[in-house]
């Protein structure tokens, strides 16, 4: 049965949906980022600005990655059923060999599913980690990149 604050605050609902999808898409490409960040060099220069394609590419592929990283969760969960995921981040190998044997091969498909979707989308690593890091400091480039990801996930793909 629906409540009558169901049918009232739907388009508050639909917001707020957009807004997880648009954080829970930034959160996984966090861990993707630590996945491709092979070294930790600390550059003192100001990053140069991203440019629409960049921004482009890194959405079709935040957006590519999702199912693939919600899959591997899932199967990863059901392996790991006496309570909490522990955060896995690719390029850890402690992250990944703490893991059960079955979950630690879920896990590296993924990673390396993950690392494929970023090359095929235009991205080199560097590219991909610049941007993820650059997002947490520039509320321009957020609303960017969110803008992005919602017109992508509006537009019918071509068939």
């Amino acid at each position: 049965m629906k409540k009558i604050s169901d049918l009232v605050y739907q388009p508050s609902r639909k917001r707020i949906l957009s807004k997880s999808v648009f954080f829970s898409v930034i959160a996984s490409a966090s861990v993707i980022c630590n996945a491709f960040s092979w070294s930790s060099k600390a550059d003192a220069q100001t990053p140069p600005p991203v440019n629409n394609t960049e921004i482009n590419s890194y959405a079709q592929a935040v957006l590519a990655m999702e199912p693939a990283r919600q899959n591997a969760f899932e199967e990863i969960k059901k392996l790991i059923s006496n309570g909490e995921i522990p955060k896995i981040v690719c390029n850890d190998s402690n992250s990944i060999n703490g893991l059960p044997k079955k979950a630690q091969d879920i896990a590296v498909e993924y990673c390396t599913r993950a690392q494929k979707i970023v090359e095929d989308n235009g991205l080199s690593f560097d590219q991909f980690n610049k941007i993820t890091i650059e997002l947490q400091n520039n509320n321009i480039l957020k609303r960017q990149v969110y803008n992005t990801l919602l017109r992508l996930q509006k537009t019918p793909e071509p068939r």
